[in-house]
């Protein structure tokens, strides 16, 4: 029986190793280096930002509108610039868009 007991042990370790295998080795990445993206790629990530930081900045004007930190007249006031960020991001995004950074910068 004490055999059946370390052969049982001896089994049990040796699948626990081979299952926690992957896990326990660094994965190498085929490439994570930033600085390999095209032209293209980069400008596109800086219009994706653009849109994000606009759409969180519209978002917050509204919550704190809803909330009553921002006055009617305020929110008036700051909304129409920020949409007109949001738009003009998107629009940029758009296939065939050229020039969408220009596009943003005017607006």
């Amino acid at each position: 029986m004490t055999a059946a007991l370390v052969l049982g042990a001896i089994l049990a370790l040796f699948v626990v190793a081979f299952v926690a295998r992957p896990f326990l080795r660094e994965p190498a990445p085929a490439n994570d280096d930033l600085g390999a993206m095209s032209e293209g790629q980069r400008a596109r990530l800086e219009l994706v930002e653009e849109r994000d930081r606009a759409v969180a900045a519209l978002r917050e004007l509204e919550f704190d509108h809803r909330t009553g930190k921002v006055t009617d007249a305020d929110y008036r006031t700051q909304v129409g610039p920020l949409r007109a960020r949001v738009a003009a991001a998107l629009k940029a995004l758009q296939p065939g868009a050229e020039s969408g950074r220009e596009r943003i910068a005017r607006n």
